[in-house]
């Protein structure tokens, strides 16, 4: 992957995994440290997520940025405007992984729908040994549609569409190690 210089530099894993910077992940985190250090709607949230926003965009040396050195240089604000007592709490998992099941759909072939559910399951592990916390399966329409090979929704589509979801529920409920994981699928 490559990072534009206008954009944001990617973010990468201990695992190598890499995830694209989100600042409504980044505000998220702050705001759940700062709550749990005893400050409810902390009114320097915004400030701080624009400013480590800021940042990573000035860092257009870089495209790739480690996503421990992320959570240094935040945990470095925190202490060089005096809320050091944020930091233990500021512990941010991983952002927001999205998964294009319209992608993974083109990947198995048009009527492949064996081939599509071995390369989501495979898909689900990878997002899951990064230790993600927050996964987005998106365009579940198009990709029923283009598995059925069917111009408009019929209702073989719909079996389709419930049999994935299924399978996503059932891939995701064998995660039980794990604290939290929140899952949208659309």
């Amino acid at each position: 992957m490559v990072a534009f210089k206008e954009e944001f530099p990617y973010l990468r894993t201990d695992s190598g995994q890499l995830f694209e910077f989100n600042r409504d992940w980044l505000h998220a985190a702050i705001t759940r440290a700062a709550d749990e250090a005893g400050y409810p709607s902390w009114w320097l949230t915004d400030h701080v997520t624009e400013s480590i926003a800021l940042y990573l965009h000035l860092r257009n040396d870089e495209n790739v940025v480690a996503f421990s050195q992320l959570s240094q240089t935040v945990r470095f604000v925190l202490r060089a405007i005096g809320y050091k007592e944020i930091v233990p709490h500021f512990t941010p998992s991983p952002p927001p992984i999205s998964i294009s099941l319209l992608d993974v759909a083109h990947h198995a072939g048009a009527g492949y729908e064996l081939a599509f559910f071995s390369l989501l399951e495979n898909r689900i592990h990878a997002v899951l040994e990064a230790g993600a916390d927050n996964l987005q399966l998106c365009s579940l329409q198009s990709c029923v549609k283009n598995l059925r090979g069917a111009k408009t929704w019929t209702r073989a589509c719909d079996a389709l569409r419930e049999e994935i979801v299924c399978f996503v529920r059932e891939k995701l409920a064998f995660t039980s190690d794990r604290a939290r994981l929140d899952c949208s699928l659309r």
